[in-house]
């Protein structure tokens, strides 16, 4: 029987020189036999990830290797934006069943049944127990993707997130063994005695009271408890504290029920959608997703504030959860509309981590999009921190 123990490192470091950066990553996190590495390296070392990465494999042994490019790198208590940085998580995991899958949109494109993905990427539902993913989202139908593996393994927890580059450069890039891809995606199904902890903040606060859709055309909701929506939401937003007004225009979303079989609704039951418009004549409300009739919604708030709360609140709930037990290592994708631009002051997720988790080894990325369950179903989100453990 083998008694060794998982153990992970991680390094952060910002380097204008990436060949230092990278020195000093790998220095930081000798002394474990790693079989998986997981890399976020800033979009400013962009034409010298391949060598980056075949450094980073070559180094450190590993028999897997994932990653992508971020506008910002993430890791233990820190996070960087805008600065030329590279994450690196290395992981020993003794006994672990590690495959990887590479992703294309003609994969995308062509698989329309769950027997077909599980064909095509040759990993056996039976072998998964979680999966990690990162994607390109210029050139990839990533919620295509989620989608797909939402069916094809279905109850597995899938984290990760879309790489992300300079607002000006519309080019990402994701890693996978010793190779560096400019579109697609890439996975590793995790299998054996481990898996993924999932923890999906997507910043908001329930507002008003839950109520039920009983008219929709595609995207739009007609109407609500058989009443116009918009009616509905204007009912809503003036029975709420003027206090609460004020912090809530302009940051109004929808929430749909992840699951209808509660007696009552509370934070983290809703998945998350944005208002796009309303109709003031028919009443009607564009929304960010296709709702059904007979579904659940409440309407949401989301600034600063109530994304601390959230976090912070599942952060408990998580570290409740675990009990005596400690993850090995976490990954950390946050929306590149979080960090400093939303909470005014650098380090909040992977702070708030750090404090209710402890300085466990960790590295992640701001994103272009979060991938993250939201009840027992994965989800592509916007503006939220998906936590993978």
């Amino acid at each position: 029987m083998d008694n060794l123990q998982p153990a992970a490192r991680a390094a952060l470091i910002e380097d204008a020189d990436w060949q230092s950066a990278l020195q000093q990553a790998l220095a930081q996190t000798r002394g474990i036999t790693t079989d998986l590495a997981v890399l976020f390296a800033s979009a400013e070392y962009a034409e010298h990830l391949p060598e980056i990465v075949r450094q980073v494999w070559d180094a450190t042994g590993t028999s897997v290797l994932i990653g992508c490019s971020g506008q910002g790198i993430i890791g233990p208590a820190r996070e960087l934006e805008d600065r030329p940085a590279l994450a690196l998580l290395v992981i020993s995991l003794p006994g672990a069943t590690l495959q990887t899958a590479r992703f294309t949109q003609e994969l995308v494109q062509t698989c329309e049944q769950p027997k077909q993905w599980q064909e095509q990427l040759a990993i056996p539902p039976d072998d998964v127990n979680a999966w990690l993913v990162f994607a390109d989202p210029f050139r990839m139908d990533c919620d295509g993707l989620v989608e797909g593996l939402a069916r094809a393994y279905p109850g597995r927890p899938t984290l990760g997130g879309l790489a992300s580059a300079r607002p000006s450069d519309r080019r990402t890039f994701v890693f996978l063994g010793n190779e560096v891809y400019d579109e697609g995606g890439v996975g590793l199904a995790i299998g054996g005695p481990y898996s993924i902890l999932p923890l999906v903040s997507q910043g908001c606060e329930p507002i008003g009271e839950p109520w039920t859709i009983t008219s929709v055309t595609n995207n739009l909701i007609e109407t609500i408890s058989n009443r116009p929506a918009y009616e509905v939401l204007v009912e809503m937003f003036q029975g709420l504290p003027i206090d609460v007004q004020q912090r809530s225009q302009g940051n109004i979303l929808v929430g749909l029920a992840a699951n209808e079989y509660r007696d009552e609704f509370r934070r983290g039951d809703f998945l998350i959608r944005n208002l796009i418009g309303v109709d003031r004549t028919s009443g009607a409300l564009a929304i960010g997703a296709l709702p059904r009739v007979g579904q659940t919604i409440q309407f949401q708030m989301r600034d600063a504030a109530t994304a601390d709360v959230d976090l912070n609140e599942l952060l408990d709930q998580t570290r409740t959860a675990l009990g005596e037990r400690n993850p090995i290592a976490a990954i950390l994708c946050s929306c590149n509309g979080r960090g400093v631009g939303l909470f005014g002051r650098p380090d909040h997720d992977a702070g708030a981590v750090a404090s209710k988790l402890g300085l466990l080894p960790l590295a992640g990325l701001f994103c272009n999009g979060e991938i993250g369950p939201i009840g027992a179903r994965p989800f592509l989100h916007g503006f939220t921190a998906s936590i993978a453990m």
